[in-house]
């Protein structure tokens, strides 16, 4: 998917707290599982059970803690005990935001189970992954399945595997890269290098799972790492502690040892919105999901190493949004439809007792109104081709090219808005009440 949602997480205030004794083991005789998971906008959505509970959660290398949505009024359901509040501070311009520590918790994810898990709940609601990604999010987990275990990755297949480090055997893999691996609070920093301006400049950054990016550079003068005067000014992201802006532009390349990855998109944060992130020494930037994807990897946070084997996301091409717009999940409307089943009646197909089952509202002999998804716009780049258009925030999308919005996922309309340059949007919105018509070209953004 080419949706950029972004979530990155830097909580500060966990570098103190230490860890936990207790660790995830794997309760079958094979010291080793494999979990499905689903893959949003190049993030990865895993099952996890909490007190007996089967949640979503976000499966996050750049987060030391797990963290709870609380708002989700998932408190009670889940037991939530022994807690203690805490001030945690991110990325973003806004302020240190409240937290309940709750321990210990039990926490499964597949086979794994960990007995004594800690625990952040946090009632911020600007924090809801689920508009964003139109799909359930509960939480975020990292370190605590990363330190315990060696875990695998496979994109393609959409599965990680858990395993024992003392059960893992490697296998040989000549087209495998290695990486040594640094660690932050907690969280892997890999070295790499990016060419700019025909440069090849040596970065240290944080693999970041949580972040459906691509690179995020912080821009460094002396160092050549600067976004030069063919860019674009854009939204990047949510953080805990804030919306995040910059600029997008492009590099020449991302050089993972063999592995070049040309022509690749980069984000440039505001300074301002990373500051407790360019704290971590020699920090240039993040790896996020829309890199990730292109590679399986193994995860070996005992011997300090990552393994890397590209896949067939490989040379699947970077672009942007080429419409200014950034949708959410609205929850839903009331729509008028055709109902099939009322035809079938009429034509004698429908049986019996399914007629009797079923409840509808019915607005004349061929109608129903039914809840539907609704998608609203919540970001609108400045001069962009929707924004000229004459679209605004807060405009709820009715239908795109003649479809009823309905008809498609969250991440399928914004789909649309990455096509080729000079595709004819045609977006019918409701505002206020009001039903307008916009129409507009996708355009390069710079």
């Amino acid at each position: 998917m080419k949706t950029f949602v972004l979530f990155m997480i830097m909580v500060s205030s966990f570098c103190n707290l230490g860890f936990s004794q207790d660790s995830f083991t794997i309760q079958n005789k094979h010291k080793s599982d494999k979990i499905k998971f689903q893959l949003v906008n190049n993030l990865i959505i895993i099952p996890v059970e909490i007190n007996g509970v089967t949640l979503s959660f976000l499966l996050d290398t750049g987060v030391s803690k797990p963290i709870i949505f609380n708002f989700l009024n998932v408190s009670d359901t889940l037991k939530i005990k022994n807690t203690e509040s805490f001030f945690l501070r991110g990325l973003g311009e806004g302020e240190s935001i409240e937290a309940l520590k709750s321990s210990n918790n039990l926490l499964k994810i597949g086979d794994a189970i960990k007995l004594n898990q800690e625990l952040y709940a946090i009632y911020e609601a600007n924090l809801n992954l689920a508009p964003k990604l139109g799909f359930p999010v509960h939480g975020i987990i990292g370190n605590d399945i990363f330190k315990d275990l060696v875990v695998e990755i496979n994109y393609v297949k959409k599965y990680l595997k858990l395993t024992e480090p003392e059960a893992y055997r490697y296998k040989k893999c000549r087209t495998c890269e290695i990486f040594n691996l640094e660690f932050h609070s907690g969280k892997p920093y890999i070295n790499a290098d990016v060419t700019i301006k025909d440069k090849q400049v040596p970065v240290k950054l944080l693999i970041d799972s949580g972040g459906s990016d691509v690179l995020w550079l912080f821009e460094n003068d002396s160092l050549g790492i600067t976004s030069g005067t063919k860019f674009f000014n854009d939204f990047l992201g949510h953080g805990l502690s804030g919306s995040i802006y910059g600029k997008r532009s492009k590099i020449e390349a991302l050089h993972l040892k063999s592995f070049v990855l040309k022509n690749a998109n980069v984000a440039y944060p505001d300074s301002t919105s990373v500051l407790y992130a360019k704290m971590v020494k020699d920090r240039n930037g993040s790896l996020a999901g829309n890199v990730l994807k292109r590679f399986n990897w193994i995860f070996d946070y005992k011997n300090a190493l990552v393994t890397l084997k590209k896949n067939t996301y490989f040379k699947e091409p970077f672009s942007y949004n080429k419409s200014g717009i950034e949708l959410a999940h609205y929850g839903f409307r009331f729509v008028k439809e055709v109902d099939d089943r009322i035809l079938k009646e009429k034509a004698g197909i429908l049986k019996n007792d399914d007629a009797i089952n079923s409840i509808r509202v019915v607005t004349d002999e061929h109608y129903k109104i039914s809840l539907k998804p609704a998608y609203i716009i919540v970001e609108l780049r400045k001069n962009s081709p929707a924004e000229r258009a004459g679209l605004l925030i807060d405009d709820v999308i009715i239908s795109i090219n003649n479809k009823p919005s309905y008809q498609f996922s969250l991440q399928q309309i914004t789909h649309e808005f990455y096509e080729e340059v000079g595709k004819r949007i045609r977006l019918k919105v409701d505002r206020d009440g009001k039903v307008l018509t916009f129409s507009f070209n996708l355009e390069n953004p710079y």
